[in-house]
């Protein structure tokens, strides 16, 4: 670990203050903005075009956020327009503004179908209390009943609350495409896992990557299996982009990552994502000899027990995993007869 530490390093050790921004390469600029919740930033980038801006990813929604990037708008971005929007994948804090963006500055969005697609149709579907799909779903990962009881008489989270509305249109980016922005060629790959098609920019005339939440130091982003798509793997689709990643990743790749401070050592930190979950997995496919459902399995995967605000992200990443061994055949599940799926390894 102490190697480790030493091979990933951090140019710049503070962020910038809101409404302000670091130079982190000539032509681009680190910006942040607030999120309410543990995680408790988003980092956002400015990419000088001459005469505009590209912005790369854009915080979620709110009066506050709004606030932060009219300063920034005034003063670091020079008064100059914002020409592009690309964002990174679909989810609130990555493209909660794309919509303000284009509506009051005429600003073009860029960003891949799928996270487009996912974005547009969950800002439309607004719900006072939550689903029998997502009460079902719930049931399924074992939530605890007094959790269940609660969760079914509460608003739940409504991507509309974040998201700001998103007029149609967009332009799409995908996997292999080159990019003209900031005076650079950006190549783009696509991880999958934390969200579908999440795309990745990397410089062909230097060594700067923009990596969004595919490539962040110091934590794992989450990987949960949500009602959306039920039987999906994103651990699975987590592990294939790291491998294919680490096939690009040099020594020198300066990352401009989603969360966290922008970081030197990409090889290193791939291999450390890929054995966080290898681990995790090992961990679990040994504990569920007993039988357990994914909420019994929290300490397998995380070490410890989870309650209070994270136990919803840590409850559908718990299903990820017992998923991930169901779908390698390493574990079989079944139904209990309150719903929820029990794994027990083979």
């Amino acid at each position: 670990m102490e190697d480790a530490a030493r091979i990933i390093r951090y140019p710049h050790d503070t962020p910038p203050e809101p409404g302000t921004a670091i130079e982190v390469a000539t032509g681009v600029l680190w910006m942040r903005l607030p999120l309410p919740m543990a995680l408790d930033h988003v980092n956002v980038f400015a990419l000088d075009d001459g005469d505009g801006w590209t912005v790369i990813d854009t915080g979620m929604a709110s009066k506050k956020s709004r606030a932060i990037w009219e300063t920034l708008l005034s003063g670091p971005l020079k008064g100059k327009p914002v020409a592009r929007v690309l964002v990174t994948h679909h989810h609130p804090d990555h493209i909660g503004l794309a919509g303000w963006f284009q509506t009051e500055f005429g600003s073009e969005l860029w960003t891949t179908r799928t996270a487009w697609l996912m974005a547009r149709m969950l800002t439309l579907d607004v719900e006072d209390r939550p689903s029998d799909i997502a009460i079902g779903h719930w049931k399924s990962a074992g939530m605890p009943a007094d959790i269940l009881e609660e969760r079914q008489q509460e608003r739940p989270f409504n991507f509309a609350d974040m998201v700001a509305p998103m007029p149609v249109g967009f332009r799409r980016i995908k996997e292999g495409d080159r990019l003209e922005i900031g005076g650079r060629t950006w190549a783009v790959y696509m991880g999958n896992g934390h969200a579908p098609e999440h795309a990745t920019l990397w410089s062909e005339n230097d060594n700067l990557i923009l990596g969004g939440d595919q490539l962040l130091p110091s934590i794992s982003p989450n990987l949960g299996v949500y009602p959306t798509e039920p039987d999906a793997d994103p651990v699975g689709d987590w592990l294939d982009s790291c491998a294919r990643f680490k096939q690009l990743a040099l020594e020198d790749h300066f990352v401009l990552p989603g969360h966290k401070l922008p970081f030197v050592g990409l090889p290193t930190r791939i291999n450390q994502l890929i054995e966080n979950h290898l681990s995790a997995l090992d961990r679990l496919e040994k504990a569920l000899i007993t039988p357990a459902t994914a909420v019994e399995s929290f300490v397998p995967v995380f070490k410890r027990e989870i309650r209070g605000p994270q136990f919803g992200l840590a409850m559908v990443e718990a299903v990820a995993h017992c998923q991930h061994l169901w779908h390698q055949g390493r574990v079989s599940r079944s139904r209990r007869d309150d719903g929820a799926w029990v794994y027990t390894t083979l």
